[in-house]
């Protein structure tokens, strides 16, 4: 079976968070199962560094604007088609805005763009080279559905995943006219979203299939509390909503032979985290005692519930913890960090900005890692942290309720917990959750029971993939019906 899988990025080539990841190992993890999954991505400078352009496979006079052409590369195992359009995707900054974090205004435009080509590709453009599925990710790519939809690959079964609902691709009815698209697919059951043009919107229209992140997630977003404006839609689509939990690359992630540590380590062979636990003290500037270390390594967001966290810190400070946090963001909960780290020194570190190899040693160090979300789809921080003995303490909500096992007195007792739950959104029970998990620290037999749990669990592709394969086989199934 061949799949196109359709991203604006993909580890370890450009990364903003957890889609990376995914259509990263997704690739590696299907071929295992006897799937042959190539994906397009844009040519952005960290891309076209990594090959050497050959013969293009495809050549575009004027795509939106400019010359393009796509290429096919082979990048650590990744069976890639790029598509150099250099007037949209060479710029200096980030995939999505420039280096002051504002947005591309011509976003539209550049995802159009890939999405257009998506479908080319779909309908066959590429000689030889005639995929079974389409599968697209989140609104940069989920336009490709609706170009399919309305022109030569409306018969090519489709997949949209939805990373987070909360970034739909939502624009001005005016460039429709630039969009290439036939004049009724500005309509309800089209691209028209609240007057304008919704990418995201269209995709979910447009796909044969819907899957998101994890299965509670699948069913948050029917209610209008998380549907962010598509909950209708959605429910609409109900029978072809699929939850599948995002796995990680177990590869990459393994504490017994992860580079970024200072010292590997087993299920079997804890103690040498404390190796880790050393060099997280020095990174961060954090007393040398033997109290809980507790981190996040997130985005410094409402979404990620960083508020809640702040409100939360002089709490933590006096149950006996320490904090070590990795990120960045709004700028307001980053100087308000700063400031409590200057309030409690010794007791709290900060580092602001994303360093890939750092976030390996905290997960390989601390003891514990915060994830207080508002909402989670699926959530990777905490499956690193099981698999590296990190005990996950995370909000009631998404993919953190589908793979933790909350620690109370049932599950402690059954010798399954793996982390502790507490309802997203109240300050109050994220502190409960924290003076829990330092009381339970300060039994290291029942600590160590915990963490060797969490480090049992199957987080790795293995059974979304075969879940993948299971759906994808199904679309192909009534194609040919």
């Amino acid at each position: 079976m061949q799949v196109l899988s359709v991203t604006p990025e993909i580890f370890p080539l450009v990364k903003t968070g957890g889609l990376a990841d995914v259509t990263g190992a997704l690739p590696l993890a299907l071929a295992e199962q006897g799937v042959a999954m190539r994906t397009l991505v844009p040519g952005y400078p960290a891309v076209m560094g990594t090959f050497k352009k050959k013969k293009a496979l495809l050549a575009y006079p004027d795509l939106h604007g400019g010359k393009a052409s796509v290429h096919a590369a082979t990048i650590l195992g990744l069976d890639l088609l790029v598509l150099d359009a250099p007037h949209l995707f060479d710029r200096v900054g980030g995939p999505y805005g420039d280096a002051t974090g504002a947005d591309w205004p011509d976003n539209w435009r550049r995802f159009a763009a890939l999405s257009q080509v998506g479908a080319d590709i779909a309908a066959g453009a590429i000689s030889g080279y005639a995929p079974d599925i389409v599968h697209a990710h989140d609104w940069q790519s989920a336009m490709t559905l609706a170009y399919m939809r309305y022109g030569k690959a409306n018969a090519v079964p489709s997949v949209i995943t939805v990373h987070n609902l909360a970034f739909q691709g939502s624009f001005a009815a005016s460039i429709f006219p630039q969009l290439g698209l036939p004049a009724n697919a500005m309509s309800l059951d089209g691209v028209e979203y609240y007057g304008g043009v919704g990418f995201l919107k269209a995709g979910l229209q447009a796909a044969w299939a819907v899957t998101t992140v994890s299965p509670t997630y699948a069913q948050e977003i029917r209610s209008p509390a998380f549907g962010m404006g598509l909950d209708g839609l959605i429910n609409l689509r109900a029978g072809d909503l699929h939850g599948i939990v995002n796995g990680i690359d177990t590869d990459i992630w393994n504490p017994a032979t992860d580079h970024h540590l200072t010292a590997t380590y087993t299920a079997k062979t804890l103690k040498g985290r404390a190796a880790n636990k050393r060099a997280v003290e020095e990174r961060f500037n954090l007393d040398h005692d033997n109290s809980p270390i507790l981190c996040v390594v997130s985005r410094l967001t409402w979404q990620k519930g960083m508020d809640v966290l702040m409100s939360s810190l002089d709490d933590l400070v006096a149950s006996g913890a320490r904090l070590a946090v990795l990120g960045s963001g709004d700028q307001g909960l980053e100087g308000a960090l700063l400031a409590g780290a200057a309030r409690h020194r010794g007791r709290v570190g900060v580092v602001v900005g994303y360093d890939e190899g750092l976030s390996h040693l905290m997960q390989g160090g601390c003891d514990a890692i915060l994830i207080p979300s508002r909402f989670e789809p699926c959530g990777l921080t905490q499956l690193y942290g099981l698999r590296y003995g990190c005990v996950p303490i995370v909000a009631r909500t998404g993919g953190l309720a589908d793979t933790i096992v909350d620690a109370n007195e049932a599950a402690l007792s059954a010798g399954v917990a793996t982390g502790f739950l507490f309802e997203p959104e109240s300050g109050d029970a994220f502190r409960h959750a924290i003076r829990r998990a330092v009381a339970t620290y300060a039994e290291p037999a029942l600590w160590s029971s915990i963490q060797r749990q969490g480090m049992k669990a199957d987080v790795s592709w293995d059974r979304s993939a075969q879940k993948y394969v299971q759906l994808y086989r199904s679309l192909t199934s009534k194609r040919t019906a």
